[in-house]
């Protein structure tokens, strides 16, 4: 493992501001206090900055010499709105906000980098050091994009690193494709005609029209779409009638979809609609359906990818990085980037859980667990992964 001495003789600094980061969790689109403290330590390094894109998200600008080539390095900022167990020295303050995520790591992780960076300036280019705001849920790159990122903040390339408990620390890894799904949610409302219980065959039942249509829905997975494309189609709600004895008008099903791909994705969409519309029908009732598509899938480009893995494998050595990480079907906004440029969103080891200090909670030390938290020993491994990706980027003709 090839940590640079300097950025590691830092850890206690990047720790500090880690900790203070998740000790005040901000959610999405109020990140105000992380992104103030991030402007400042840029700014205390000579670092050009812009704040206020994507509402909260911040830019940090560092060039040296006449190469026009410009790479981007993105980290989230946000917390979760869900209540911390934890109860060591740095837990949340602040009652149902957590960085349950690691997001304060990744923004703690790329400000050792920038210091480092800001201190030698051996490359010849342009970084861009892109914090944003409300991954969770937010579309905050999106947003970020809209405000015009990349016409502002012009890059070659962009990269992501996002930690991944379960691979030990000390472990990278990344896939070329489809490493993350696109994230959607639907909304299915059923009207019938109310009844009493006992005299069904006065009303039209929207509650066993719903049984049914949920029944169907499973077939676009199974019958529908090719067996070798994932896909997850799950109803996750169910709502309708508050009295045992009387058939309600109207009942709702929830839920979301999740795909690799946009095909996969306007089948299941154009499928879902053909057999609600069908089966309501068959039983006279009146069903429509609301599809909200929220994140694309995050697709990581080949040639950018191999280059990642590379700069992993120099830093950490072959045996180490996974080069090929199973996909996953939870989603990522970073894909908007991914869509406006070449890239590739990557993984760091956070371990198991036993980082934790005395004090965490009884639940695994998985993202979007109350018991989570960012392993520290991560902070210099990451820094000087992005470090060595900058040098080695713009060191290219």
């Amino acid at each position: 493992m090839s940590i640079i001495p300097e950025i590691a003789r830092s850890h206690d600094e990047i720790q500090a501001i880690r900790r203070d980061i998740h000790a005040h969790p901000e959610l999405r689109y109020e990140e105000a206090r992380t992104a103030e403290l991030v402007a400042r330590k840029l700014e205390e390094w000579d670092i050009e900055v812009t704040c206020g894109l994507g509402k909260t998200g911040v830019v940090g600008v560092l060039k040296k010499g006449t190469s026009t080539r410009a790479i981007g390095l993105r980290a989230d900022m946000d917390a979760l709105p869900i209540p911390e167990l934890n109860t060591f020295a740095h837990a949340s303050r602040h009652e149902n906000k957590m960085h349950a995520c690691g997001h304060d790591g990744h923004t703690a992780m790329l400000l050792g980098a920038a210091q480092y960076l800001a201190k030698h300036r051996d490359f010849d280019g342009t970084i861009v050091f892109i914090f944003q705001p409300a991954e969770e849920g937010g579309g905050g790159a999106k947003a970020m994009i809209e405000d015009g990122l990349f016409e502002r903040f012009p890059v070659d390339a962009v990269f992501a690193l996002h930690n991944w408990p379960g691979m030990p620390a000390g472990e990278f890894g990344a896939r070329v494709g489809a490493t993350q799904a696109s994230s959607n949610e639907f909304e299915i409302r059923i009207e019938g005609v109310g009844a009493h219980a006992a005299i069904p065959h006065d009303g039209v039942d929207p509650v066993f029209t719903a049984l049914q249509i949920g029944m169907g829905l499973q077939s676009i997975v199974t019958r529908n779409k090719r067996p070798i494309d994932a896909a997850v189609l799950s109803i996750t709600q169910m709502q309708a009638g508050h009295a045992v004895n009387a058939i309600p008008t109207t009942a709702t099903l929830g839920g979301t979809v999740r795909t690799f791909s946009v095909d996969v994705l306007d089948l299941i969409e154009t499928r879902m609609k053909e057999i609600v519309a069908a089966t309501a029908a068959a039983y006279r009732c009146k069903a429509e359906v609301s599809f909200v598509r929220n994140y694309p899938p995050t697709v990581n480009t080949e040639a950018e990818t191999h280059f990642a893995l590379g700069v992993m494998q120099d830093v950490v050595g072959a045996a180490k990085v996974n080069t090929n990480v199973d996909p996953t079907m939870g989603a990522e906004d970073f894909s908007y980037m991914l869509l406006e440029r070449p890239g590739c969103y990557g993984y760091i080891g956070n371990g198991l859980g036993a980082h934790r200090e005395h004090g965490h909670g009884i639940g695994p030390c998985m993202l979007h667990n109350s018991s989570y938290d960012f392993n520290d020993e991560l902070l210099p491994l990451g820094a000087t992964y992005w470090v060595r990706l900058v040098e080695k980027f713009l060191a290219r003709a």
